[in-house]
């Protein structure tokens, strides 16, 4: 009954409008007063932050924060494919026929993940990553491949928690919720960075919407929330070994690498 009583508060709460709210009261000057509270209940590394904390202006300003030069060294292996955010890892493997298995105890169609895209049967039997982002995090996201721009596609949504609760107990989270698809293109394929928003996220943004080309840990976008990344690669990409799920990776750290014999294209 508990649970039942919590899902219909979540599918209550996840409506755009009360995002709105919560986000409006963050971008406001009497937000900034809460910063140390908030700081403080998450154990947030305060000496990582590019400005002190009295410098930040809003809540909003704080939670987007960026970090100070060299705080996250990027892995520059040849053919290696990094994290794009701080994140605990709570689902990774091989996508088996268009399917990624288990996330939370539930399966889920890429093509629904991408919106249906034709962009889909790329990744049919590729890899994917599910790294969640927890509010104690550094929310701006990196890119985990040099490459290019192909494409970009914004699909509107809900905003389930993406928390254990909500992934556990609302139906394909992650197909539901609003998304922010980044296509790349690189030496070895092509990579999509699925960025999806949640609970009390106002918005998922480009740091800069007209870069086409990024170097490998460049600035991509940022949430303005705790929320979740999904990584997808073709067929040609290799995990590293000792990563599972429920390590904590950071922006920088090495995912895998590609190789060329099964370019994927």
């Amino acid at each position: 009954m508990a649970t039942k009583w919590m899902i219909w508060m979540t599918e209550l709460s996840s409506r755009k409008s009360i995002c709105r709210l919560t986000g409006r009261f963050s971008h406001s000057k009497w937000s900034r007063f809460v910063i140390p509270r908030f700081a403080k209940a998450y154990g947030i590394t305060l000496d990582e932050a590019e400005k002190e904390i009295k410098e930040y202006r809003t809540l909003n300003e704080f939670f987007t924060r960026r970090l100070k030069q060299g705080m996250r060294p990027i892995c520059q292996e040849p053919g290696g494919v990094v994290s794009p955010v701080d994140a605990l890892i709570t689902a990774m493997g091989k996508i088996q026929s268009s399917t990624i298995l288990n996330v939370k105890g539930q399966d889920y169609s890429i093509d629904e993940l991408l919106n249906h895209s034709p962009r889909s049967e790329a990744y049919r039997n590729g890899y994917a990553y599910v790294l969640y982002l927890s509010p104690t995090d550094y929310h701006r996201i990196h890119v985990p491949v040099s490459g290019r721009k192909l494409e970009s596609e914004h699909i509107p949504g809900r905003v389930y928690p993406v928390n254990d609760f909500g992934m556990t107990n609302m139906r394909s989270v992650l197909s539901r919720n609003e998304r922010l698809i980044t296509y790349i293109s690189h030496e070895y394929g092509e990579t999509a960075v699925v960025k999806v928003g949640a609970m009390n996220v106002s918005s998922i943004k480009y740091v800069d919407n007209d870069t086409k080309e990024w170097e490998r840990g460049d600035e991509l976008a940022y949430f303005e929330f705790g929320s979740t990344v999904v990584l997808l690669m073709q067929k040609n990409f290799h995990p590293l070994s000792g990563l599972d799920v429920g390590s904590k990776v950071k922006v920088g750290t090495l995912l895998g690498h590609f190789h060329n014999s099964e370019s994927g294209k």
